[in-house]
């Protein structure tokens, strides 16, 4: 059984866990999302500036189930940057601005 992912403010609220920060994938499609390993990985793994609403990836880059809702430019108010609905920033200026999925995971990869 597969650990809760935590959710962002704006995530999409289908359960009780960020159904969408799950399903969300690098844009290979090979990895989840924020764990890429292709050649792009360097990039793909470093989101910063307005993301989608699980915060996974770039905004207008959603790979989940609801990229075509996601991927669209707003209509009416946006935020400060103009990605996003003014109700649902999610750059950096944003209250929760730096949270990212990944922050609450531990890499046991790497411990010895």
């Amino acid at each position: 059984m597969s650990a809760p992912v935590a959710k962002a403010s704006t995530c999409c609220g289908k359960s009780a866990e960020c159904i969408c920060a799950k399903q969300a994938t690098c844009s290979c499609g090979k990895q989840s999302a924020l764990h890429c390993t292709c050649d792009k990985a360097s990039s793909e793994n470093a989101v910063e500036g307005p993301r989608c609403s699980c915060r996974a990836r770039p905004a207008g880059q959603c790979t989940c189930d609801r990229a075509s809702t996601e991927n669209q430019k707003p209509t009416g108010n946006a935020c400060a940057c103009g990605t996003r609905p003014a109700d649902a920033c999610t750059c950096e200026k944003a209250a929760d601005g730096g949270f990212k999925p990944t922050d609450l995971e531990t890499d046991f990869t790497t411990k010895n």
